[in-house]
């Protein structure tokens, strides 16, 4: 595969990518496909050290490392920055995809306690915001910053795991818009918006849910890891001209 007259692996080759969130479902394909665009890759985890490390050792290319990070503290935060500018020198991409959620409900408003909701906000929203905090001057120093950060089709349809999680996705979708502009011209950001994706990231999510939300989606299946991998490869390889745009990757479930 060639773009632009460069083989898939020279894409991204010199980058230094940094993935929170890197050893979850959308994380772990996200560090792949960045590998295997020449990117080196630093994966935040926030347990599981030895999946993560296997992940690091398993990907293509050479020089990837796995590093705890814990965004609901900024210290381990800014911890992570040290560690992972530390291990690789400079960083170019940055990709949030952490984040926490639970099945509330939106009509029982008792069930939505004051402490989900502040986990929520804190871990997709104030957590992402620390890291970009902590990341931005490596960033700028690149000359060719970009952060994506993954949000949901739950932003702007209201319909998500809990109320609190659409408050907060809609608040990462602001977020991006207004630090693309802060940002600019030496960081793009970027927000990529999935619907229901074929991982365990909601608890409680069965296949029988996965199959009701496939057979509600205009293109009949639901989003996998894979398909939000690619759309964050493209803001890095195709879309260059492109900032403070949401990338939607739902099937048409969104229409």
């Amino acid at each position: 595969m060639t773009v632009t007259g460069m083989t898939l692996s020279e894409l991204l080759k010199g980058k230094v990518a940094i993935i929170a969130g890197g050893s979850g479902g959308i994380g772990r394909e996200t560090c792949r496909l960045l590998a295997e665009a020449g990117a080196r890759i630093v994966i935040g985890y926030r347990s599981g050290k030895d999946r993560a490390e296997a992940l690091a050792q398993a990907l293509p290319g050479t020089g990837h490392v796995a590093l705890p990070i814990s965004i609901e503290d900024t210290s381990s935060v800014e911890a992570f920055r040290t560690a992972a500018l530390a291990a690789c020198g400079h960083a170019d991409i940055l990709i949030n995809a952490a984040g926490v959620t639970r099945p509330v409900p939106h009509a029982d408003l008792e069930a939505l306690s004051d402490e989900l909701i502040d986990q929520v906000f804190i871990n997709n929203w104030r957590g992402v915001f620390a890291t970009i905090r902590a990341f931005a001057p490596a960033l700028r120093d690149s000359g060719d910053g970009l952060i994506v950060n993954v949000s949901s089709i739950a932003a702007f349809t209201g319909v998500g795991s809990n109320v609190a999680y659409c408050g907060a996705k809609a608040a990462l979708d602001i977020m991006t818009n207004s630090l693309a502009r802060a940002l600019a011209p030496a960081i793009r950001v970027m927000a990529v918006s999935p619907g229901v994706v074929d991982t365990e990231f909601v608890p409680g999510r069965g296949q029988e849910f996965k199959d009701k939300a496939a057979a509600a989606t205009p293109l009949k299946r639901i989003t996998t890891p894979t398909d939000v991998a690619e759309a964050i490869l493209a803001c890095a390889t195709h879309l260059k001209f492109s900032t403070g745009t949401r990338i939607v990757v739902d099937g048409g479930r969104h229409l």
